[in-house]
């Protein structure tokens, strides 16, 4: 089985002020390449063997054509060459034990007398897990020795500069020189990646396998380790292979200028798994809370399956937060993440009358299961709880999205599927919802929920279902339930439980389908219920109207019968195939349901109301978990009509040989009932809804409006009149409600929508877009708005002139509703809302987010951003210019993760109000 890892870098003070496998790189060079050996700390003295120069020397074999000539071994290129070495001193060996492979482009040539092969003008050697790539490459194998350098051009420039590998081991030099036996090595000018890093030391000693030494080393997260934006720089290094690094003096340089950050010495531990670590915080201050320290804290690399991240802040005016988050995984099994943050919160000086204090509080939790680990059960959970205040007064998250939020849920579900026949399937959950307004907490600890597969009782398995008698099928579902309702004051004390509710409900529905005149479509069922509750009420006058909770089992029973007849009707207007639009398709699919539901008037009593005597009915199941039984018998109709509108448009390509289809009109639905059991208002209003798509789906419109045909009295109650016997007209218009959101960006076939589902604003139910801004977590400033997988955003040549093209994306929402329940003709929501990003040169980009009330006739959240892309580092700054939430953030810092620490972030949060 394979592990997943789970880690989380971050940059450690003192002791590991770098990610530790920082120095890797030499250990991925050539050096460690022929297995084990041993040597002396000091120098590799000068020797007569032919020595690849450094940049200020001459080649000593120049590219010249007549040495050809003079070669008098002169190998064909591309054969394989078996080295014997033969030697009459029998203890010596031969560091050769493979088969040695080369290619070079103008001349090979293999030196009998020195035992030397020389390979000239792209030169490459293969030997063992070895591959060298170099301008010139002479092997000694006589001595075990590999000498690898560059060449000139026509120009006299260097060129083919040395190029190993080893595995996943890439190293670059100027030139190499290493012994295949002894394992000793010397690198000049040598780069190489390690993770996120690039490092290049201008001399490299490999010593031993513990050893390696390199002198003055530059190493960086730019791409350019030539030509850095900025580079940490040491004169001497010390590198223990698979365990530690030791540098001397460390500085930092930007734009090849040195800066007062110096380290006198670094110790890092050397390893490939995550470590434990400090966490620097960030220092700042606020207009309540004064100076703080905030994010600071430790880092446990727990296990390869979860690890454990603890921060917390501090303010001087006594106030502090705690935030503990964890990450698990286990591949190809589950993975998921846990947060829990407190704050609290104090404004003002005790005694004063500005003094408040608050506690808040908020957990999150998200566990997914893969669907290969067990495809007949899962355990999934997305937890969202806690204070309903936590994210409008939180000093350390400045998060729009999700204090406008109104609720928060949460859902923890473990499902399985048994496979009997019929299949059974096996739900138990756990959900809360919470109002941050009205803090109303609703849960259910649990629900169980048992379904059994449709069963058809009068058709084989095998054969095919057709005709009412065949198409005759029963399920069973059992729905077991404990709910509560309480305030976020009771929240888990025995108050809350006190309150708690329990029921089981079994539903059997019956019900079959066929077809009628071969073109009408027949539905009919049947549904039986019986409720099992452990709460009811009673109710009774004394002095003043009691209603007491009874504890103990009760039960009752209701059933339905409902039918429906369908068609559909299809209609096409030609217009001609030399037309523009040649043709629209309408399809309408009308329908009538019929429903029939008795009256249980014997779940009902009578109680008397207050001290006249007067007598009222109620149910003792009233407020149950599943409903309680109705008093009023129905007998409604409903007519539905559903209509959809497409046209069939020339299409213009050149390739195209059939016509576009472009849908017109998505749906446009109209329905109403009559209850031919009541006895006044048997008519329900007329509700009409429709939603179509334009302008290559980038714009998406939605109506919705309620007309009634009854007329209302002077104080705004319907009456048994009809609206046109009224002086009216036919129907009255109660309501209506337009949405339009249209999204685009110069992107051809892109709709700009932006969405980003693992926001902390999406998370908690809002909206995955930015219109009402970007989220702003104090605590991770690593959220860009830039895409960094667009490779062409980075590249500031490319295009000629950027500003002809200016990428960009825009978002609107406009809602509009109107009420006319009680004549007043008022239009009680207008709003216009827009978001938008442009990238004025390749690598600065500018956003907004705002929009406008027209009935409260002002601004609405306003927020202004700006980022610049600096390579290897990030700038943005956001601003909120005006409202409650007026605030501002700045951020520079290094985009790596392993040096995240090295940042300036300067925040000004919105003045929170504190409120019990």
């Amino acid at each position: 089985m394979t592990l997943q890892k789970k880690a989380t870098f971050f940059t450690k003070l003192a002791l590991k002020a770098l990610r530790t496998n920082l120095f890797h790189i030499v250990l991925s060079a050539i050096f460690l390449t022929f297995g084990s050996f041993k040597i002396s700390a000091q120098e590799i003295g000068s020797k007569t063997t032919p020595k690849i120069s450094s940049e200020q020397k001459t080649d000593s074999l120049p590219p010249d054509g007549n040495a050809v000539q003079a070669i008098t071994d002169t190998l064909q290129k591309g054969d394989e060459v078996n080295v014997i070495v033969q030697d009459t001193n029998k203890n010596k060996k031969s560091g050769i034990d493979a088969q040695v492979r080369r290619v070079a482009k103008s001349y090979e040539k293999l030196d009998q007398k020195k035992k030397e092969l020389t390979l000239y003008d792209e030169a490459e050697l293969y030997y063992k897990d070895i591959e060298l790539k170099a301008g010139i490459i002479i092997f000694n194998y006589d001595k075990s020795e590999v000498f690898a350098g560059r060449i000139k051009d026509s120009l006299g420039n260097y060129t083919q500069y040395p190029y190993f590998k080893q595995g996943d081991n890439i190293v670059e030099a100027d030139s190499i020189h290493f012994n295949t036996v002894t394992k000793k090595a010397r690198v000049w000018n040598s780069r190489s990646d390690q993770g996120e890093f690039r490092v290049k030391a201008e001399v490299t000693k490999k010593e031993n396998d513990s050893v390696i030494y390199m002198k003055t080393v530059r190493f960086t997260t730019s791409k350019d380790v030539d030509n850095p934006e900025y580079y940490f720089e040491t004169q001497k290094a010390k590198f223990v292979p698979g365990k530690k690094v030791v540098v001397g003096p460390t500085h930092m340089v930007i734009a090849d200028v040195p800066t007062p950050l110096v380290l006198p010495f670094a110790f890092f531990p050397m390893t490939k798994e995550a470590e434990s670590g400090f966490i620097v915080p960030t220092f700042g201050d606020n207009n309540n809370q004064g100076y703080f320290l905030q994010n600071g804290g430790y880092y446990f690399a727990l296990s390869d399956y979860y690890n454990l991240t603890v921060l917390g802040d501090y303010y001087t005016n006594g106030s502090y937060g705690l935030r503990f988050q964890s990450d698990y995984a286990n591949r190809y099994k589950y993975h998921g993440n846990i947060n829990i943050n407190f704050e609290n919160i104090i404004n003002g000086e005790r005694g004063f009358p500005n003094y408040s204090k608050a506690n808040n509080y908020n957990i999150q939790w998200s566990h997914s299961k893969d669907a290969k680990a067990n495809p007949s059960s899962n355990f999934s959970a997305s937890v969202n709880l806690g204070s309903s205040k936590y994210f409008r007064q939180s000093q350390n998250l400045s998060n729009i999205g999700s204090s406008l939020n109104n609720n928060m849920t949460s859902s923890i579900s473990y499902s399985k599927t048994i496979p009997t026949v019929p299949q059974v399937n096996f739900t138990l959950a756990a959900t809360h919802s919470q109002s941050t307004n009205t803090e109303v907490i609703n849960m259910t600890l649990p629900t169980l929920t048992l379904n059994v597969d449709r069963i058809f009782p009068f058709a084989p398995a095998d054969a095919p279902k057709k005709g009412i008698i065949k198409n005759l099928n029963l399920q069973y579902t059992l729905t077991g339930k404990n709910t509560v309702t309480t305030t976020e004051t009771d929240f888990f004390k025995p108050e809350m439980f006190d309150a708690m509710k329990s029921g089981l409900q079994h539903r059997i529905p019956i019900s079959t389908n066929f077809k009628v005149f071969k073109y009408f479509s027949v539905s009919a069922g049947t549904s039986f219920e019986e409720n099992w509750v452990f709460n009811t009420i009673r109710r009774q006058y004394t002095d003043s109207l009691v209603t007491r909770d009874v504890k103990g089992f009760d039960s009752y029973r209701t059933y339905n019968f409902t039918s429906s007849i369908g068609t559909t009707i299809y209609g096409t207007f030609k217009f001609g195939d030399d037309k523009k639009i040649q043709a629209i398709r309408h399809v309408i699919r009308p329908s009538v349901s019929y429903s029939y539901t008795p009256a249980f008037d014997q779940y009902w009593d009578e109680y008397q109301y207050d001290a006249t005597g007067a007598m009222r009915e109620y149910t003792r199941f009233e407020g149950g978990l599943f409903g309680s039984p109705g008093q009023n018998y129905a007998n409604s109709i409903g007519i539905g009509v559903n209509n959809t509108f497409e046209a069939k448009v020339r299409n213009d390509d050149e390739d195209a040989k059939e016509p576009k289809k472009v849908m017109l009109l998505n749906n446009l639905n109209l329905q109403t009932s009559y209850n031919m059991a009541a006895d006044s208002l048997a008519w329900s209003p007329l509700t009409i809804s429709a939603g179509t798509n334009l302008f290559k789906e980038k714009m998406n419109i939605n109506f919705n409006t309620a007309l009634d045909p009854y007329a209302i009295d002077n104080s705004g109650r319907r009456i048994d009149t009809y609206n046109i016997d009224n002086g009216g007209s036919l129907f009255r218009l109660t309501r209506a409600n337009v949405t339009v959101n249209y999204s685009v960006t110069s992107d051809k076939g892109k709709s700009g929508e932006g969405h980003d589902e693992d926001s902390q604003t999406a998370r908690n139910g809002g909206r995955e877009d930015d219109l009402f801004g970007r989220a702003n977590d104090l605590s991770d400033s690593s959220r860009s708005m830039f895409d960094e997988d667009d490779e062409s955003v980075s590249d500031e040549s490319a295009g000629g002139f950027y500003n002809a093209k200016l990428p960009w994306d825009l978002r609107f929402a406009y809602a509009l509703t109107y009420s006319n329940n009680n004549r007043q003709q008022e239009i009680t929501g207008n709003s216009l809302m827009f978001s938008g990003n442009i990238d004025i040169t390749p690598r600065w980009k500018v956003g907004i987010s705002s929009g406008y009330d027209f009935v409260q006739k002002g601004v609405t959240f306003t927020q202004l951003r700006f980022e610049r892309d600096l390579l290897s580092w990030r700038m943005n700054f956001n601003w909120v210019p005006f409202g409650t939430n007026t605030s501002w953030g700045f951020f520079i810092g290094i985009k790596s993760s392993v040096l995240s620490d090295i940042k300036y972030d300067k925040q000004r949060v919105p003045d929170r109000i504190l409120t019990n």
